[in-house]
């Protein structure tokens, strides 16, 4: 079930970005036999809010839903590779891409729930998703993956990697941010996917094929 968040708490989660969340210190990953706690905490990476690099409000009220994600889905933005590292053009890319997805795509804010620079910065993509992250008991509904918007996570690592790989800080910080999202959400790190595993596209090109790498160390990062 979803529901629409409230301006407050929107609000409340735009001044969250350098708050401690919590929740998972020690939690659960994943479900059902294979479950496990996590014997090494994440500490939480510096991700920009919406407020921070400047995103437009909403066209309309995004959609909480009333349970926790059970995947991560890894993308890539298709954009020219910058050889641009800073955070400022980490703060442009989030704009141009809600700026596409508003303006090009109609759809009610950035699809994604978060955004990875090809300097490592971390910003929030659809509004509400940080909040919903360091609380880690509900997800933002997003506009990332055709079936996967009410239970995935959607983060865009920034270029395009259909014959080259990412810069390793963009990679450093991928398995970071799914570290700390799998301890938030209880996701087990087998539970990190590409877009292509679910609709019909190249996305997330060479990234798709370091999935399992991806996954090892993410698991190592937990304590696995």
């Amino acid at each position: 079930m979803s529901v629409p968040v409230p301006r407050r708490t929107v609000l409340r989660g735009a001044v969250l970005l350098g708050a401690a969340a919590g929740v998972g210190a020690l939690a659960q990953i994943g479900s059902g036999p294979g479950a496990r706690a996590a014997a090494t905490r994440v500490d939480q990476p510096t991700i920009a809010n919406c407020a921070t690099w400047g995103a437009r409000p909403p066209s309309s009220p995004v959609s909480v839903v009333t349970s926790r994600p059970n995947k991560i889905i890894v993308h890539h933005t298709a954009f020219p590779n910058t050889t641009d590292y800073s955070l400022a053009q980490a703060y442009r890319n989030s704009r141009d891409i809600q700026n596409l997805h508003m303006d090009g795509n109609g759809w009610l804010d950035s699809g994604q729930h978060f955004t990875n620079s090809r300097g490592g910065y971390l910003t929030e993509g659809r509004h509400g998703s940080l909040y919903a992250l360091l609380h880690g008991q509900t997800m933002v509904q997003g506009a990332h993956c055709v079936g996967q918007n009410s239970q995935a996570i959607g983060i865009e690592n920034d270029g395009i990697y259909l014959d080259v790989q990412p810069p390793q800080a963009l990679w450093n910080s991928l398995v970071t941010f799914c570290a700390f999202t799998c301890q938030q959400y209880g996701i087990a790190p087998t539970e990190i996917y590409g877009h292509k595993d679910f609709n019909n596209t190249q996305c997330p090109g060479l990234l798709h094929d370091r999935l399992p790498e991806l996954r090892r160390t993410v698991a190592a990062r937990l304590g696995g």
